[in-house]
């Protein structure tokens, strides 16, 4: 589980092919994995990926990304040299200062409109695919790793609107957003679950 308040960024050193799989090697200079181990689990972009190699002499760490990881999210564009958003799973007893998040992508939603606000980003999203309901006014969404409030739902364009302060512009890949960008999108699980519910309620009793 993860919180949605992103430590920083590592860069992509290095993209393996595998059969029905990648492998990304990504650094370690900020110290975010000085505990890390084998296994661990690590929010990248927002998505939970496992720690399959640690080369401490290189200070780079390895994951591997399935087909059908890479199919839902912004992963499969990955590029030597991009700059990613990491989170480390949450620890019983630490300070949550986001949301829960599980690093379940649900896929990616598109930037439609950005407008900078003196130091403050306002962007306009489009959720894809029917999702638009699992989203109300001052709810949250993840994305890209980042646990955000909704300051606007436009049901009938499926659209939401965030606000981005300096400092999560300035710790995150946010601060190179452009209009067009897919960004990793995950719906919060309690709303899926009583927005679900509710609507079979409804058809059962129809």
């Amino acid at each position: 589980m993860y919180t949605g308040i992103v430590q920083g960024l590592e860069k992509v050193i290095e993209i393996r092919k595998g059969d029905g799989f990648i492998t990304i090697i990504v650094s370690d200079q900020q110290g975010f994995f000085e505990d890390v181990f084998i296994g661990a689990s690590v929010a990248v972009n927002g998505v939970c990926l496992t720690v399959t190699t640690i080369d401490r002499e290189q200070q780079q760490i390895h994951f591997d990304i399935s087909n059908v990881t890479l199919d839902l999210t912004t992963l499969k564009s990955l590029k030597v040299g991009d700059e990613v958003n990491i989170e480390r799973s949450a620890k019983v007893g630490v300070e949550n200062g986001g949301h829960n998040l599980y690093g379940h992508i649900e896929g990616t939603a598109k930037v439609t409109q950005l407008e900078h606000r003196g130091e403050t980003l306002h962007i306009d999203l489009q959720i894809p695919d029917g999702n638009i309901k699992y989203f109300f006014l001052k709810g949250f969404i993840g994305l890209n790793g980042c646990s955000l409030t909704v300051n606007r739902v436009d049901r009938a364009n499926s659209e939401i609107s965030i606000d981005l302060i300096p400092e999560t512009l300035r710790l995150t890949t946010w601060k190179s957003v452009q209009v067009g960008d897919e960004v990793n999108y995950e719906i919060d699980q309690m709303t899926r679950t009583l927005v679900d519910t509710l609507e079979n309620i409804h058809l059962t009793k129809g």
